[in-house]
């Protein structure tokens, strides 16, 4: 797929500052109708949650290189010598997950808010810049397939455009809408149907993308949905932030 920029409104090329992770920061950034020529297209729905984060202090990791979240397995130690997180002596561990095998998705279904839209593969460019689907195909979803497939153990990636100067709203312009027990369905090759729960729905600004929560290492099913969010700046052509839905696999 050639490159593209994560469209939005003007459409302008983003690329990634140093990795190509920050690439998705500006998914759907752009705007619908050159700023100062035109209204303001409709403001798409908000979550209630904002967050300002710590990440703009930190390098972000890239696909496929991002540090892994530190982790307290049962049986190893953390904190102060002396405290064992893991279970009591002689106590059981806990199961581990059990995640489907891996299959590309095709197909993603978000009930609530009228989302049923096809799902395409995206990779990384040569040049560092993240894969993402055209702004004449805004109204499809695009999965990274750098990561978890939809019900493998780990985090699944899916994104996509809010809006686009070809189409107006686009397939996630109501993605900041949703609430937590949100039902979120994801439709494999395979045959499978990876459903979903939503835990989270946060706004975070672009300088802070939480790299981590999205691409990290997760010891079950999770899916993160991302797209832009904010209030759209007219000056800048773009949206401030990004809206990031996190959701468990419901086994």
């Amino acid at each position: 797929m050639p490159t593209r920029r994560a469209g939005g409104r003007h459409g302008r090329p983003w690329r990634a500052a140093g990795v190509t992770l920050v690439a998705l920061l500006a998914l759907s950034g752009t705007a619908l109708l050159t700023a100062g020529l035109n209204p303001a297209p409709a403001q798409p729905p908000q979550p209630a949650r904002t967050e300002a984060g710590e990440a703009s202090a930190q390098p972000t990791p890239g696909p496929g290189t991002a540090t892994p979240t530190p982790t307290t397995t049962p049986g190893t130690r953390s904190g102060a010598p002396g405290t064992a997180s893991g279970p009591p002596p002689g106590a059981a561990a806990p199961p581990r997950a059990v995640g489907l095998p891996r299959s590309e998705p095709v197909r993603i279904t978000i009930p609530k808010i009228k989302v049923n839209a096809k799902i395409i593969p995206l990779g990384v460019e040569e040049d560092g810049t993240v894969q993402v689907p055209s702004l004449k195909e805004a109204r499809l979803a695009g999965w990274y397939r750098g990561g978890a497939s939809p019900g493998e153990i780990g985090n699944a990636v899916v994104v996509g455009h809010v809006d686009s100067a070809a189409i107006g709203p686009a397939v996630f312009f109501r993605l900041g809408s949703l609430k937590r027990g949100d039902r979120i369905e994801v439709t494999r090759k395979d045959g499978k149907v990876a459903r979903f729960t939503v835990d989270a729905v946060a706004s975070f600004p672009k300088t802070a993308f939480p790299s981590e929560l999205v691409y990290g290492d997760a010891e079950t099913a999770r899916l993160q949905v991302v797209t832009c969010g904010g209030t759209f700046d007219r000056k800048k052509g773009s949206y401030p932030n990004n809206i990031v839905v996190s959701a468990t696999r419901i086994p």
